[in-house]
């Protein structure tokens, strides 16, 4: 296993022959990517709207939402460049699978829990696949683009496990992400590997 995955805790690394099929398929890649981060964005909004009370929780996702937006707009501003335009935003399977396995209907506590720990899968599943774009790549102004988007992430990665060890008892933040990370790793490997796609 990649030493950089298991820094980022996730159990099973991606197939390094994505990044190939990622660099033929540079204009829908792209277009993905723009809409993760716009999505990225929304998800820090709706919880500090589903959580207001949660003071460090509000404070810290409030910059991130518009660094993310940010992320989005110098994705468009790179496939404006290039002379791509923005296609339509396309059903993500990781995510959508992802949560399928979220407690439904449990404690409050385990729900925000589970909100959290997801998060920050994306996040770490997202810092992996733009570490691979900043190595693989042949166009190095890309390659260079990609490394910055991979330190943000991490950082983002990071900053859901701290909150949830903020507002959960570090023990079960543990014992979850555990769970959560076997989950993932059945996840990526049942998903067909797609070029076009982020996840």
């Amino acid at each position: 296993m990649s030493s950089k995955v298991s820094i980022l805790g996730l159990k099973l690394p991606t197939d390094p022959r994505w990044v190939n099929l990622a660099s033929i398929s540079l204009e829908e890649v792209l277009t993905d990517h723009a809409f993760c981060e716009q999505k990225a964005a929304t998800s820090c909004i709706s919880l500090i709207q589903r959580y207001p009370e949660k003071q460090r929780l509000v404070e810290e996702l409030a910059p991130i939402v518009t660094e993310e937006w940010g992320h989005f707009r110098q994705v468009l501003a790179e496939m404006k460049k290039r002379g791509f335009t923005l296609g339509k935003q396309r059903k993500d399977e990781y995510v959508n699978a992802l949560m399928t396995h979220q407690i439904k209907g449990g404690a409050p506590s385990e729900v925000l829990l589970d909100r959290l720990l997801i998060f920050a899968l994306i996040e770490a599943r997202s810092c992996e696949r733009f570490r691979l774009l900043s190595e693989g790549l042949e166009d190095a102004y890309l390659r260079e683009f990609y490394r910055k988007f991979m330190v943000s992430e991490a950082g983002h990665y990071r900053l859901f496990i701290e909150l949830a060890n903020e507002y959960i008892p570090e023990e079960k933040v543990r014992k979850r992400w555990q769970e959560w990370l076997k989950l993932e790793a059945e996840i990526i490997a049942g998903l067909k590997m797609r070029g076009d796609r982020m996840h």
